[in-house]
């Protein structure tokens, strides 16, 4: 007896063994993936071109890339013919990630009214109401974007499917907004997509006043300013009463702890840069004598007006982060509508020509969106500065190095060279082009493979038996109306009600579960799936739950995304 149950522990032992040699196995295999691009041409960002070569990836960086190079035994080979290799393009100023924060006090907030604001609230904006900061909401330099991004974010794969590889995330509200941190587009967790947190402390001239019984100080720039100014003095001076306390504390009143100004002192010792959002020139000049009065390691974001100051740009060295977010024409709402002022059309025709104007005068610069709502834009805009001025090598150079090399981070990335992270980009046709088609993403070394532009149905304009000349993609599903599912989480079923909308192919409405009531946002549709997130609370934090799936009648099936993990879901349209 004792034999056999002795044998049946070896045999189970044994097996346990075996089955962690496999996982283990597969594990490795997983983490060790190697990939090799061939016959490609590579724009390699170091001002040399291959014009047919091979890019090698293992483990997340670059293993080898030249003319001569051999694709090893165990790669996924990928035949580039045809295609264009460069770095992985970066977007220089953004909020990816962040969800949208409100404004305590403001339209949505508690006693406010509208409820469908609250419940879009992000956690942005819960963490800085509970902030014990002696500050008011707007001025708390030590907010952290590292703890805002939300790794399940839809921004991510918008900017990976437009060609951005690594983005500057910064908090989206506040005079003081906080500390930035760079984020490659991809990875399991936020702490796998950082690059480098904190990069910068970030400011942007604007009020403070909103209204309700939480309007503070200051409510006009004048005060902003000033606001500004008195910070970063008091900073200096808690600065200098901690050294005079650690020297000898004895008979010194201890100096009073405050993270608001304690943020602000490596600032003040040029060991952070500090971001200046400014498009005028009046921002921009007022940015250069703020650097200037406190010796600030200064960098402007926006700079929109920035050409007309490119000389004072050079002379203090101080980089810009150049919105590609340009002016856009506006359509009339009516015939009586008053026409765009000069001034508009002014903006509208000059701010392409800014990148052009700082590269003859030597200013680094690098791209960014600026908050443009289509990053379909980005490229595109990009483009526009060639035609105005700027060569397409430097624009290339303001889409990869020279943002590498603003954020200290050239070492490695913004260039295609072995042992650097494998951040690239592969497409077809001019990368400034209408015809440009992105085919292969690689973030951090993993490969995201660009779907093609989906084709007319057959009989609807611009396919077979349709108008000639014209690309009318087939009509997305039909979400609208009540439906009710369920989540198949480990070990629970949760229930819930889906209130869709629809127009075209945009989605808006709620969801309720037992988490609450939650707004629809950030909705993708197409012919064949659809795609949206909503924010619930749990366990006393805001996180975004993504929902993904297929339509058939009136049936839904998919898979829901959340930092909890991914589960599968069903519904029923209610007739």
């Amino acid at each position: 007896m004792k034999k056999n149950i002795w044998n049946a522990f070896f045999s189970a032992a044994v097996f346990v063994l075996l089955l962690f040699a496999v996982v283990s196995e597969s594990f490795a295999q997983y983490r060790t993936s190697t990939y090799a691009v061939t016959n490609a041409r590579i724009v390699t960002g170091t001002g040399s071109v291959i014009e047919k070569g091979t890019i090698v990836v293992r483990d997340g960086l670059i293993a080898q890339v030249g003319e001569n190079v051999t694709a090893p035994a165990d790669a996924r080979v990928i035949d580039g013919t045809g295609l264009t290799i460069y770095p992985g393009f970066f977007d220089a100023n953004s909020n990816i990630g962040i969800a949208a924060a409100q404004r305590p006090g403001g339209a949505g907030a508690p006693g406010g009214g509208g409820q469908a604001a609250a419940a879009s609230a992000a956690a942005a904006a819960a963490s800085q109401q509970q902030s014990n900061s002696n500050y008011p909401y707007g001025l708390r330099p030590e907010t952290e974007a590292s703890n805002l991004v939300v790794a399940t974010d839809a921004s991510f794969e918008t900017f990976r499917n437009n060609g951005i590889t690594t983005a500057l995330s910064v908090p989206r509200d506040g005079i003081f907004m906080g500390e930035s941190a760079l984020l490659n587009t991809a990875g399991d967790s936020v702490s796998a997509m950082i690059v480098r947190a904190p990069f910068a402390q970030h400011i942007t001239f604007r009020t403070l006043g909103g209204g309700g019984v939480t309007a503070s100080y200051p409510t006009s720039l004048m005060g902003t300013f000033s606001a500004l100014r008195q910070m970063l003095l008091d900073a200096q001076r808690l600065q200098e009463m901690k050294r005079i306390y650690a020297a000898g504390p004895r008979g010194v009143r201890r100096p009073e702890a405050d993270k608001s100004l304690e943020a602000l002192i490596p600032v003040l010792n040029r060991e952070v840069p500090i971001v200046i959002n400014a498009n005028s020139e009046r921002e921009i000049i007022r940015a250069l004598d703020l650097g200037k009065e406190f010796n600030l390691k200064l960098i402007i974001a926006g700079g929109m007006e920035s050409g007309k100051v490119a000389d004072r740009l050079k002379k203090q060295d101080v980089p810009v982060l150049l919105s590609l977010n340009f002016p856009k024409r506006t359509a009339s709402s009516s015939a009586e509508a008053d026409p765009e002022s000069m001034e508009t059309l002014r903006l509208r025709a000059e701010a392409p020509k800014n990148a052009g104007i700082l590269a003859a005068a030597g200013v680094k610069f690098a791209f960014q969106s600026g908050g443009m709502t289509n990053m379909s834009d980005f490229l595109a805009n990009a483009g526009k500065t060639t035609e105005n001025g700027l060569a397409k090598d430097a624009a290339i150079r303001a889409l990869t190095m020279s943002p590498a090399e603003i954020f200290g981070v050239a070492d490695r990335l913004g260039s295609l060279e072995a042992g650097k992270i494998a951040n690239f980009v592969a497409l077809r046709g001019d990368v400034f082009g209408k015809d440009r088609q992105l085919t292969h993403v690689f973030v951090d070394g993993a490969m995201y493979e660009q779907k093609p532009p989906e084709k007319p149905a057959a009989g609807r304009p611009g396919g077979p038996g349709g108008r000639p000349g014209t690309e009318t993609a087939a009509a997305p599903l039909n979400l609208a109306g009540t439906w009710r599912g369920s989540i198949d989480a480990p070990g629970n079923q949760i229930d819930f009600t889906l209130t869709l909308v629809q127009q075209g192919t945009v989605l808006t409405g709620t969801a309720q579960s037992a988490f609450g009531t939650s707004e629809i946002k950030n909705s993708e549709l197409t012919a064949d799936g659809f795609r949206f997130e909503i924010i619930v609370s749990f366990n006393g934090q805001n996180q975004v739950v993504s929902f993904s799936g297929k339509v058939t009648g009136n049936q839904m099936t998919g898979q829901t995304g959340s930092p909890q993990g991914s589960f599968p879901f069903t519904g029923t349209r209610n007739p």
